[in-house]
């Protein structure tokens, strides 16, 4: 549910987004020299539409959300820590505060840890299922979506919370780098100097931790900072740093290019 339509302000907001959208199809629709029967009875239901969402039902009113421009969420993407929140104030060049996965998870963070079994567990199978050339339907579970919802939902309250005009999430293409410098980075720390070792542990440690559907993560994050009318920007997380180091460049780096881009 759109909740932008529970409130006259969010519905005119949404109105104005369909509307255009409908004015465009029309415009190119009409552009045709001909139209068969098709093509027209699709011009009026567009047109009814057009019409109908014009005369909305009353709804209460409530001033749409007015974010800081200077304040940003970085929320850096990992394998061992999922999502890692950093609460930037770019004017000032300080962090507000921290949120750790364990933290925007609470008492859900169990679910978590639960849902990297059942993705371990699909993945063995899979692995199994492949060997005997047999069917290998295993797919993600429900609570995988569950808990990218719980992130999303603690994510755009924390944005609220410190009036964030924007969350600032890694470009997607960029995560499997991201990922495999982690593990590098983890095997290296662990085993030092010892080559062969690391490329072992590397492979248990991808096993055990199991990598999270990112896409799926962010894709949850947009659809809810959309409806609270929260812009969305998009980044390149560093390599290298915690994952709280990470968060806050990511936020900083957006900042810099955006100044960048007005001057």
């Amino acid at each position: 549910m759109d909740t932008r339509l529970l409130t006259e302000q969010g519905t005119q907001q949404v109105i104005s987004e369909k509307a255009a959208k409908i004015a465009k199809i029309l415009t190119l629709t009409k552009d045709k020299e001909e139209l068969d029967d098709k093509q027209q009875a699709f011009v009026k239901r567009q047109q009814s539409t057009l019409d109908r969402i014009n005369t909305p039902f009353l709804r209460p009113s409530k001033p749409l959300y007015q974010g800081q421009s200077s304040i940003l969420i970085g929320v850096s993407l990992g394998l061992k820590k999922a999502a890692t929140v950093a609460v930037v104030d770019a004017k000032q060049d300080r962090v507000l505060t921290y949120r750790s996965v364990k933290q925007l998870l609470g008492e859900n963070y169990k679910l978590l840890n639960r849902q990297r079994q059942v993705s371990a567990r699909h993945s063995h199978e899979r692995h199994k299922a492949q060997k005997r050339g047999t069917p290998n339907e295993f797919g993600e579970s429900e609570l995988g979506q569950y808990v990218d919802r719980l992130l999303a939902l603690e994510i755009v309250a924390i944005a609220k919370t410190y009036q964030a005009g924007s969350i600032v999430l890694p470009k997607l293409g960029d995560m499997r780098e991201i990922v495999s410098c982690e593990v590098q980075a983890r095997a290296e720390q662990k085993i030092p100097g010892y080559k062969e070792g690391q490329q072992k542990y590397a492979k248990q440690y991808r096993v055990s931790v199991h990598r999270w559907s990112y896409g799926r993560l962010i894709e949850c994050i947009q659809s809810l900072a959309a409806k609270t009318g929260i812009a969305i920007e998009v980044g390149q997380q560093p390599i290298r740093g915690s994952p709280q180091e990470k968060a806050r460049d990511l936020a900083l780096s957006a900042y810099s290019s955006r100044i960048t881009c007005v001057n």
